[in-house]
């Protein structure tokens, strides 16, 4: 009876004390996010940078605008930015000036506006044939319901720390504000874009026609890019406040911590 305790008592105890080896968390990584998103991420973010440097000294050039399809100096304007013009001619009441650099920020604008167009086109065509649209876009069916909308919405508004299961997954808000981006914003950014070229129009005059004319074309143009700049000011903040260290290396490398690593 004695020998039957004493061995019982020798199999509790180092069942209770862990060993060595147990004793030290393990750490494991899983992939996030595929080498084709991480580049095509990487390759927009730039273009984007790019595009809004440049897109501001085209603006400076003429900061007047208008709707239809004419707008120039004499013309009166829907709306104008309170900023001095690079252009003498240009009326914005102020008695000067600013250096001209309407040369090569419209080359870089044509230049980085084509990039994003490619790398988008294959963004979204890769996107339906890997399933990164279905899986990590399109919102499922019990998350549209207006309870979960309303949550993520709330959420958001008291800038919460999000879940750890939002390192892994979207949720319905951030879905949504993605394919609206992907789907609504982009398109219109570039066929706007597009609808204030010479050689475009003329080849395709409806796609201008729909919009109003060039001078609405560029109008829309931009208030849809304001919208853009919106929305990465918002995705920054919300990187920053979910860990932007956590964040910036999932899209980096590939890899999110899994939950023994946080701990």
């Amino acid at each position: 009876m004695l020998r039957a305790t004493w061995y019982h008592s020798r199999v509790s105890d180092s069942a209770c004390v862990p060993s060595a080896a147990s004793a030290v968390p393990t750490t494991t990584t899983t992939s996030r996010h595929s080498a084709l998103v991480r580049v095509n991420h990487w390759i927009t973010t730039l273009c984007f940078l790019a595009l809004l440097v440049s897109g501001v000294e085209i603006v400076i050039s003429h900061p007047r605008f208008y709707w239809g399809e004419t707008g120039n100096d004499l013309t009166p304007p829907l709306f104008k930015l309170p900023i001095p013009a690079s252009r003498a001619l240009v009326p914005t009441g102020y008695g000067y000036v600013l250096p001209d650099q309407n040369g090569w920020s419209r080359y870089l604008h044509f230049q980085a506006a084509w990039v994003v167009v490619l790398t988008g086109l294959l963004y979204v065509i890769s996107s339906f044939f890997t399933g990164h649209l279905r899986k990590n876009l399109l919102p499922d069916q019990a998350d549209l319901s207006w309870r979960a909308f309303s949550t993520a919405i709330a959420s958001h508004l008291r800038f919460e720390r999000p879940s750890e299961a939002e390192a892994w997954s979207y949720n319905v808000l951030q879905r949504l504000t993605y394919l609206f981006v992907i789907f609504v914003l982009f398109p219109l950014v570039i066929w706007t874009g597009l609808a204030m070229s010479p050689a475009f129009v003329s080849a395709f005059p409806a796609t201008v026609n729909v919009l109003g004319g060039q001078q609405s074309a560029r109008t829309l143009h931009f208030f849809v890019s304001l919208a853009l700049v919106l929305f990465l000011l918002v995705h920054v903040a919300m990187v920053w406040l979910a860990g932007f260290r956590s964040r910036m290396r999932a899209m980096i490398t590939g890899r999110a911590a899994t939950p023994m690593e946080r701990t």
